[in-house]
């Protein structure tokens, strides 16, 4: 079951079509979604989670907490709208194509992809690049 969760005025809307789309990426990896929780917030609250838990003094435009059981997915994923905003503009891309590599991201993560390496970071771009085109598939 995919929540999502507010800890700013940002709506996502159409979050049934949401929880479709990442059911869908989660299948596309030979995953089942379990429990997975979505928070929205801002670039403060993400700063604060990140100090707690990772101890690093720095934004962020996601954290991802994984809780996953072998194939099972479970986890939080908290994405800061700061950062989203901010990214899109440096990227030259609209809000909505960058949250949505964003969300896509998390979720990879979850799956057991990686992005530390340069190989790593390539892999996960195409993935987030291949999902993200699925979104506007009709499900």
């Amino acid at each position: 079951m995919v929540e999502f969760n507010y800890q700013t005025d940002f709506d996502l809307g159409e979050e049934q079509r949401y929880a479709v789309w990442l059911d869908s990426i989660a299948s596309s990896e030979f995953r089942t979604l379990g429990d997975l929780s979505y928070v929205f917030c801002s670039d403060e609250f993400l700063l604060d989670l990140n100090l707690k838990y990772l101890n690093h003094d720095t934004l962020t435009d996601i954290i991802t907490f994984d809780y996953c059981d072998e194939d099972l997915i479970h986890g939080e994923i908290y994405i800061s709208i700061d950062r989203v905003k901010d990214n899109a503009v440096d990227y030259g891309v609209d809000m909505l194509t960058e949250l949505h590599r964003v969300m896509s991201h998390g979720l990879l993560h979850l799956c057991g992809y990686g992005d530390k390496s340069t190989e790593q970071k390539a892999v996960m771009r195409l993935k987030e690049e291949e999902k993200m085109k699925m979104f506007h598939v009709k499900q």
